[in-house]
């Protein structure tokens, strides 16, 4: 859910790489699994906003808190919002494939899935990413490694969506839809690289600009997807504010600042781990809160698809040899459904 400052940390200006004195854990990994809570939990509130939202007024919804709590950031900071007619451009672009249509397909998929299978396929994003990269905006480098990490994860997925047994239905296209969403995300992130990750602009002020695009995107499109006006706030339960609130205000707003915190402090590369810890509290959430269950093969296929996105960055090579992972330049998970 990136809501996408993980998506796109390339945009803050910070070194890639980990610092070269490494700070002691305590002070930043609390902060990572913060962050990772905030994004895993944001799948919970999806469900339970779509329950009297429409998917596409619930995206409305969050990109406006988000970019009102970004906002409130860049006058803290005495920053302003991108003045390049080019840079309007491209995160109008990524303000609809990388916020708005996701987003919206989330909510789509989680009307008809629980909330934590909704998370484990936010996690196939790096999977999306390395193709796409490669073959699209070439950014990235084809290597036997990364064909089979993403042999692997294709697998992964095959599992997660027990395909041995489908039969149609809501629950294969929830599924189909969350996909969908993570893919989104996936062609995002190479086009972040590819057109704006040189950009000298922080992170904060691109972030809110894509975040505002994605805002009139949807005040136009919404009431044309929906068939009708969007319902006041009053007339919603307390529990559907807040989990608009929430996604917005903190997946999409204070999550980007707690990121960008651990980027300064350990570098993209360690911050990118966060991909691997936000299904884990996606399920952990959906199963206390929602009181959702899982079948055998959806968590065995998670860690298949998880092991994929480990092999293709390379991180089990760089653990047996003692070295810190060299992972993309930008956290390869999307925030956030």
């Amino acid at each position: 859910m990136r809501k996408m400052s993980a998506i796109y940390c390339r945009m803050s200006g910070v070194s890639t790489q980990t610092t070269p004195d490494m700070p002691p854990i305590r002070a930043w990994l609390p902060t990572m699994l913060l962050l990772a809570a905030i994004w895993g939990c944001s799948f919970l509130f999806i469900s339970v906003a779509v329950r009297e939202l429409h998917p596409v007024y619930l995206a409305l919804g969050r990109v406006l808190a988000g970019s009102a709590v970004l906002l409130v950031v860049l006058a803290f900071k005495r920053q302003s919002l991108p003045r390049e007619p080019r840079i309007w451009m491209h995160t109008f672009v990524l303000g609809a494939i990388g916020s708005a249509l996701p987003w919206t397909l989330f909510g789509y998929g989680e009307q008809r899935v629980p909330s934590l299978l909704a998370g484990i396929w936010n996690g196939i994003t790096p999977l999306v990413v390395l193709p796409i990269a490669v073959l699209v905006f070439r950014t990235e480098k084809f290597t036997a490694q990364r064909a089979i990490g993403l042999l692997l994860g294709f697998l992964g997925m095959l599992v997660v969506l027990g395909a041995w047994q489908l039969h149609g239905g809501a629950d294969l296209t929830g599924q189909l839809l969350c996909m969908a969403a993570a893919c989104s995300y996936g062609v995002a992130i190479p086009y972040q690289k590819r057109f704006i990750a040189g950009s000298k602009l922080s992170g904060t002020a691109l972030s809110a600009s894509l975040l505002l695009c994605a805002s009139v995107q949807l005040a136009i499109v919404a009431p044309i997807v929906a068939g009708h006006a969007p319902p006041m706030p009053w007339d919603l339960s307390l529990k559907v504010v807040g989990s608009v609130v929430a996604l917005g205000a903190l997946g999409s707003g204070i999550a980007f600042v707690l990121n960008l915190r651990v980027i300064r402090l350990v570098g993209a590369s360690m911050t990118s781990m966060v991909t691997y810890v936000m299904p884990i509290f996606a399920i952990i959430v959906g199963v206390l809160v929602l009181d959702e269950h899982l079948t055998w093969y959806q968590p065995v296929g998670a860690l298949i698809v998880l092991f994929g996105v480990a092999v293709s960055q390379g991180v089990l090579r760089a653990v047996r040899r003692g070295r810190k992972p060299k992972l993309p330049a930008e956290p390869t998970a999307a925030p956030v459904g």
